[in-house]
């Protein structure tokens, strides 16, 4: 499993992400996640989100019954204006079939 991914948006611009393991636990803080299924060296982004609080990202998972293999990699990022700009680049990019969107 990656311990970081490199994630290009329609811009080009690049985002780091880091893997969130499952049963870690999470700072209570703002942020992008990803859902992302690995397989060998192929990656495919199953869903894009931004929230106020990376600690309740895995919470849409148990839904998203296609999503069962995803891991959950996050990015800090406390500026709003940068995670809506960030995450309407990565939506654009991959068209994932989840999108997360912040509440106003």
């Amino acid at each position: 499993m990656r311990e970081f991914i490199d994630l290009e948006g329609a811009s080009g611009r690049t985002y780091r992400f880091r893997l969130w393991r499952e049963g870690d636990a999470h700072q209570p803080i703002a942020g992008s996640y990803v859902y992302v299924r690995i397989a060998d060296q192929d990656m495919e982004v199953l869903g894009v989100g931004v929230t106020n609080d990376l600690s309740a990202a895995r919470r849409p998972l148990p839904r998203l019954k296609t999503l069962e293999v995803a891991q959950v990699y996050t990015r800090l990022n406390v500026s709003r204006a940068a995670r809506g700009s960030e995450h309407q680049d990565l939506v654009a990019r991959y068209q994932p079939q989840f999108v997360g969107e912040e509440a106003a």
